[in-house]
């Protein structure tokens, strides 16, 4: 398997997340894509508006963010919430 540059990779997984923007929207959220750790293919991202304070927001992180995530970039391995 190929790993992706650092470029791509980050507009694969910035296209991934705006998939995702809109069911987040929905509920008063968003998310932003904080870091790629090329390395371990792990992805920070933080949640905002009603998801950032939201009791789901781990499940929308490791359910929904995650799995539209790996599903398009497949050398990712994880993503992670940073709160603010």
């Amino acid at each position: 398997m190929d790993i992706p540059d650092a470029t791509s990779l980050k507009a694969d997984v910035e296209a991934a997340l705006l998939e995702i923007r809109g069911a987040l929207a929905l509920h008063g959220g968003d998310v932003e894509l904080l870091d790629i750790d090329m390395s371990t293919g792990v992805v920070t991202v933080r949640l905002h508006g009603a998801c950032a304070g939201c009791p789901m927001a781990d499940l929308t992180v490791s359910g929904l963010i995650e799995e539209t995530i790996r599903e398009r970039v497949p050398s990712i391995t994880k993503v992670i919430n940073r709160p603010a």
